[in-house]
């Protein structure tokens, strides 16, 4: 792990740290039962503040593209992300010359990987000054400066930055999860597709066997929550609903969780090194093991108090030990799915 922080993030990202885990303690200890309601109503900021803090220990942990993926067999951890980004890419038949969105793009790695797959020309967005900074840095040393560029903006005001009608194709992978509403997201992405244009995502959902009003289940959303910045876990019929209801035209909806994939999307969290796929992903796994864990976190608290990692930045890394068993149980039960994928597309007319 990096000691970037240090270096590249001013006193308000410290700042945000702190305060997103100072918001998050408290909701997690129920000392606010309205907490759901003010996270949705400051939604950038609880995002920001997550990230802020999660980018680089996301980067030690898992690499430049922050999402999960299928895997085949024997297949490399690196290879089954770029080719689950293939995939969608591919889904949404992106070619020369189009010009895509990517929605929460991240650090920028799925970016890279697809404007490459498919040679079309990517605008990735961000409301992260962190990430962007290193988006660009990567892309820079990748030679896909021409091709890939980074803006930061608001995707709930895409309409307003970019005007309507600005793009070929719309995707997000796993990041409009971090929307205060689906409508209003997939509504501001509609209106910057272009008449036919389409659009790709993998959807962060609990799934149709998850009930609300079962304690377990409801504690399991809210602990997804806590570890990766979400304001809000909901349902996977409602993002049907709201891509329909702002106007979209679905083409192809397929829970790819529910494939019966002999390796579990979820088993690099799982930190059981003996389910390593190649040698190199002994690493991978070994750091989300318990051993991995106190080595991480222990670093991490002496790099926080030496002043190499913003104030904040521990705690964030706790938070992110409740996400991985919740995330692991959520995918055990099938109440969580991380790859709803949806293809959808802008009437012509």
């Amino acid at each position: 792990m990096s000691s970037g922080p240090q270096t590249t993030a001013d006193g308000r990202q410290g700042n945000r740290i702190e305060n997103y885990t100072a918001f998050w303690k408290k909701d997690l200890n129920r000392e606010d039962e309205g907490n759901t309601e003010k996270r949705l109503d400051s939604y950038a900021d609880v995002v920001n503040g997550y990230y802020d803090g999660a980018t680089e220990l996301y980067e030690y942990g898992w690499s430049q593209s922050f999402h999960f993926s299928r895997f085949y067999k024997g297949e490399a951890f690196l290879q089954s992300l770029a080719r689950h980004e293939h995939y969608l890419a591919s889904q949404m038949g992106l070619r020369p010359g189009m010009r895509v969105l990517d929605v929460g793009c991240g650090v920028g790695g799925p970016a890279r990987e697809i404007a490459q797959f498919s040679d079309a020309q990517i605008v990735g967005l961000n409301n992260n000054d962190f990430q962007i900074g290193r988006a660009r840095k990567y892309t820079l040393k990748a030679g896909l400066e021409n091709q890939v560029t980074f803006v930061k903006g608001d995707f709930m005001k895409l309409a307003e930055q970019f005007g309507e009608n600005s793009f070929d194709a719309v995707y997000a992978i796993e990041a409009t999860v971090h929307a205060p509403t689906w409508e209003g997201v997939y509504g501001e992405i509609l209106k910057v597709l272009k008449p036919g244009g389409v659009f790709g995502v993998y959807e962060w959902c609990m799934t149709d066997k998850w009930d609300p009003s079962n304690p377990e289940h409801k504690r399991l959303a809210h602990e997804i929550e806590l570890g990766n910045g979400i304001p809000e876990m909901r349902p996977l019929r409602m993002a049907r609903e709201a891509l329909k209801t702002v106007g979209f035209q679905i083409e192809h909806e397929e829970d790819l969780a529910e494939r019966p994939d002999p390796i579990p999307w979820y088993y690099p969290l799982e930190g059981d090194i003996s389910k390593a796929q190649t040698f190199w992903d002994y690493f991978t796994v070994w750091r989300m093991s318990w051993s991995g864990k106190l080595v991480s976190h222990n670093a991490m608290r002496l790099m926080e108090l030496v002043g190499m990692l913003p104030k904040g930045t521990w705690e964030v890394g706790e938070s992110l030990k409740v996400a991985g068993d919740a995330l692991v149980k959520g995918g055990q039960t099938k109440l969580f799915t991380p790859m709803y994928l949806v293809i959808s597309r802008k009437p012509a007319n």
